[in-house]
């Protein structure tokens, strides 16, 4: 009898989804996040989660291609560091079959000198660092021309790149570099956007060294992204809840002060 109540309870169990969080106790998630704010975040939400029963292990990567790679090889069961611009490119270009599970954060991009103080000092022909990525790159050319350095293309769009710019007053000469390099090259370069994760990783503060800054409020919105055939199950929604808390907003509020914003 207590054999047959306990199959039935286990039955009971699985029917509402409450297997995740075993299943997690016995094999971590493996979360995939870039150094610096994406791992800060996710190692408060690791303790949210715990608290919850749903343990993860946070692996920490240098770039932003080999996340995707590892969640698509099946070495991850999820990443949290790019936005979906950035995540489309992939997908198209990669035909990676990923889902997205839920908005994490904002990361204004800033535009760092180590030789002026504003943009309208740059010389004629001055060297301007962007990401080498379609997506980040488009967003930094974006910026410029809002800023009224450049203009583009009708039509250019997100994915932007040099040779669509149109109209470059101060003949800025534009350096791509994989996003991650930026912050090394500032030495070398006049100015240069720099993605502020990888900016607080290197020791700038957005909100004091940057010399300008985009709005909080565009497409850039990052996401926690997992496969395609994972995202009904309950371990991604208790993830989700685990990041969409009122603790984790608090930590980012405090601990980055305006330079990262929550995004839900």
């Amino acid at each position: 009898m207590h054999k047959r109540t306990a199959l039935q309870s286990l039955a009971l169990a699985v029917a509402l989804g409450w297997t995740g969080a075993a299943l997690a106790q016995d094999k971590p998630l493996k979360i995939g996040v870039t150094a610096g704010p994406h791992a800060q975040i996710m190692e408060q939400v690791k303790k949210v989660a715990e608290k919850q029963g749903l343990k993860i292990q946070v692996v920490e990567f240098s770039d932003y291609v080999q996340p995707n790679a590892a969640l698509a090889a099946g070495d991850l069961d999820a990443n949290s560091y790019q936005h979906k611009p950035y995540l489309d490119a992939q997908v198209k270009d990669r035909g990676y079959p990923f889902a997205v599970a839920a908005n994490t954060v904002i990361f204004p991009i800033g535009l760092y000198s180590k030789k002026v103080k504003k943009l309208a000092d740059l010389k004629e022909g001055a060297r301007f660092g962007i990401p080498n990525d379609p997506t980040n790159g488009g967003r930094v050319l974006l910026l410029l021309q809002s800023l009224g350095l450049v203009k583009l293309k009708d039509g250019a769009g997100l994915k932007a790149t040099p040779l669509d710019v149109v109209s470059n007053p101060k003949k800025l000469k534009f350096v791509e570099l994989d996003a991650a390099q930026l912050p090394r090259s500032l030495d070398d370069l006049d100015a240069s956007a720099i993605n502020t994760n990888f900016a607080i990783s290197a020791g700038l503060n957005p909100k004091t060294d940057a010399i300008a800054q985009e709005n909080a409020d565009g497409p850039y919105v990052n996401i926690l992204v997992v496969r395609e055939a994972d995202k009904n199950k309950p371990w991604v929604a208790q993830l989700v809840k685990a990041y969409h808390n009122d603790e984790i907003r608090r930590f980012i509020d405090t601990q980055f002060k305006g330079s990262v914003v929550a995004g839900w």
